[in-house]
């Protein structure tokens, strides 16, 4: 019995040597697995983009066809964006003309529809009565007028005068969009943005990490020729001080 209570004991001492001894390594392990995720964390993301590009895009059905998660659906909407697209550009039919044709089609296939039912002693087809909710058109119209003011509220931002690289960033890219406009219309620069939305996102996914290395770089580089210009340029313009009247 001695013994076996000497055998024991020494046991427990190695076991608890041996749990001293590591406990340091577990430390190190976690420190470097906290070390890891903080870099992780600090890795540079285009626009600041703390989400994955699935919830940026909204979530839901949307991004999975813009992200191409189901590629029948995703190739079935590209085709029929697509086949609109040719079909009102390239063979230059217009709409009010396309809507006035299947009206008529429309029209013309009830009215026989509904005078043959009496010679063929079969029931009339049924027209549905259609009519538009007014619950969907008022939350229409109240998302339409937010996003309004949102957008006079950020031009009214911008023209205020206190961010510099917000301003020409604004004028950058409504002079890239006029430029864009003097070259199609407006449908075929439609057709651009939704081609550019089923490629641009999914490419951006696939290939992650390089394309925010490269937006590293660039923002560096422009950060560097964005402080020579404030100093040389921005510091020298005399701006006006104002002083408090009292009355």
């Amino acid at each position: 019995m001695a013994e076996h209570k000497e055998e024991s004991l020494m046991e427990k001492i190695k076991e608890k040597l041996h749990g001293d001894s590591s406990s340091p390594d577990s430390d190190d392990e976690r420190s470097g697995s906290s070390a890891a995720s903080s870099i992780k964390n600090k890795i540079y993301r285009l626009f600041g983009r703390e989400k994955p590009v699935h919830k940026v895009l909204g979530g839901g059905k949307p991004a999975d066809i813009f992200l191409w998660r189901n590629k029948k659906i995703s190739g079935g909407v590209l085709a029929g964006a697509t086949a609109i697209w040719v079909f009102f550009e390239l063979m230059e039919y217009h709409f009010l003309t396309l809507l006035c044709h299947c009206l008529i089609l429309s029209l013309a296939i009830l009215f026989l529809w509904s005078n043959a039912t009496t010679f063929i002693n079969k029931a009339p087809p049924h027209i549905p009565e259609v009519k538009i909710p007014e619950d969907l058109v008022v939350n229409i119209a109240l998302s339409l007028r937010y996003e309004l003011n949102r957008g006079f509220a950020a031009l009214r931002d911008v023209a205020s005068g206190r961010d510099l690289k917000k301003f020409l960033a604004v004028i950058a890219g409504l002079w890239v969009l006029s430029v864009i406009g003097s070259c199609c219309n407006f449908l075929t620069l439609l057709y651009i943005a939704f081609v550019t939305l089923h490629t641009v996102p999914v490419l951006y996914e696939k290939y992650e990490d390089k394309v925010d290395s490269l937006a590293e770089k660039v923002s560096a580089e422009f950060k560097k020729h964005y402080a020579v210009f404030h100093a040389k340029v921005v510091t020298r313009i005399p701006k006006a001080q104002l002083k408090d009247k009292k009355h």
